[in-house]
């Protein structure tokens, strides 16, 4: 199952994060559906309910799009059919925050959708599991490996986005996917790697009128072999831009071919956290921090965990507001951090202190 994500990444770098590569070969970088930016809040700790990013084929919106343009919208997460005929979606009795792989053809909640060809790709930093250990449970922190920049130059590039990017505004619908707001080509996005999680969608307008409501549901499969002894279901994960493309392409590939993409995939590393996370209200780095499980104490700082918190609390998040609330103190050092680059946490990654992926 997947019930908790974090997703720190401000507006613009979700943007530059989901760049991809054109038929043609051109870099590419879809923009937000109007408005939708606004409603994205980046953070450490989100639920069900909550409104996340998903990316999308942009024909979605714009039936004359080209099939390969895609857009950025914000949905809320657990679907809502748009055949729901109450006023609410809280007199929903029955939960769609995750679909089942293996019954989706079955459930008109989801089988809907799936005809329409109304996929979706979650877009997270990871996601959180909880492992049953006796009366307790032990959540962890999955994700991505994480890869270095091929070159120093890389890196250097990855910092200058990073900070430039607390300066930008985030790219609208309108603009020319092909370039930035600067008017050069997309380059490769080298910071943090989203993980890329097979989603339905669907759009529900209440009853007695009102603004229609995106909302979607997590795909989950089996778990892979390394992740079977924290939990027995995973989200499905698309491994690739080829992937992403075909889950999208709804125009080109039929639901059945699409569905063959829905696999349990063993590409994912983890770390313990903390159970702070455990608590949905709690939104800070040390949701995320790496904990030391042989240890009854808080463990003793290491030149990587130390590297990794710094990376954490000047994470982008702090970039645009949250639901928590920081004293004027608090915010003065939060600003002070703001210029700092993600880099961090890829050398933690790289380092000797390594998430465990078994």
């Amino acid at each position: 199952m997947c019930g908790r994500t974090a997703c720190t990444l401000a507006p613009d770098e979700v943007s530059k994060a989901c760049s991809y590569r054109s038929r043609a070969g051109q870099r590419r970088q879809p923009g937000w559906r109007d408005g939708d930016a606004d409603k994205y809040r980046p953070s450490y700790n989100k639920s069900p309910q909550s409104m996340n990013p998903v990316l999308l084929s942009k024909r979605h919106f714009d039936k004359t799009a080209p099939e390969e343009d895609r857009v950025l919208a914000t949905m809320r997460w657990g679907l809502v059919p748009s055949w729901f005929k109450e006023n609410s979606p809280s007199k929903m009795h029955y939960s769609t925050n995750n679909c089942r792989s293996e019954s989706i053809l079955e459930k008109k909640t989801y089988k809907d959708p799936l005809i329409k060809g109304q996929r979706c790709v979650i877009l997270a930093d990871g996601f959180y599991e909880w492992r049953r250990q006796g009366k307790d449970k032990q959540p962890f922190f999955i994700y991505f490996p994480q890869t270095q920049g091929s070159s120093k130059r890389k890196r250097e590039d990855h910092d200058d986005l990073l900070t430039t990017a607390a300066n930008n505004e985030c790219p609208s619908e309108g603009a020319s996917p092909d370039l930035t707001e600067d008017g050069e080509a997309p380059g490769e996005w080298t910071g943090w790697k989203l993980l890329t999680i097979a989603g339905l969608f669907d759009c529900w307008t209440p009853p007695s009128g009102g603004e229609p409501l995106y909302t979607y549901s997590v795909i989950t499969v089996n778990a892979s072999p390394n992740l079977q002894s924290i939990h027995d279901r995973m989200p499905a994960i698309l491994d690739g831009e080829e992937e992403v493309r075909r889950w999208l392409d709804y125009g080109e590939v039929k639901c059945r071919d699409a569905l063959k993409l829905i696999q349990s995939k063993n590409i994912l590393t983890f770390h313990p956290v903390s159970s702070l996370v455990n608590n949905s209200r709690n939104n800070s780095p040390k949701c995320l921090q790496p904990v030391d499980l042989n240890s009854k104490k808080e463990p003793t700082p290491t030149g990587s965990s130390k590297m990794m918190t710094s990376w954490l609390t000047s994470a982008p998040v702090k970039r645009k507001k949250t639901d928590t609330l920081y004293s004027p103190e608090e915010a003065g050092k939060k600003k002070e951090s703001r210029q700092k680059s993600a880099g961090p946490l890829q050398q933690w990654l790289q380092g000797s202190k390594k998430p465990r992926t078994n």
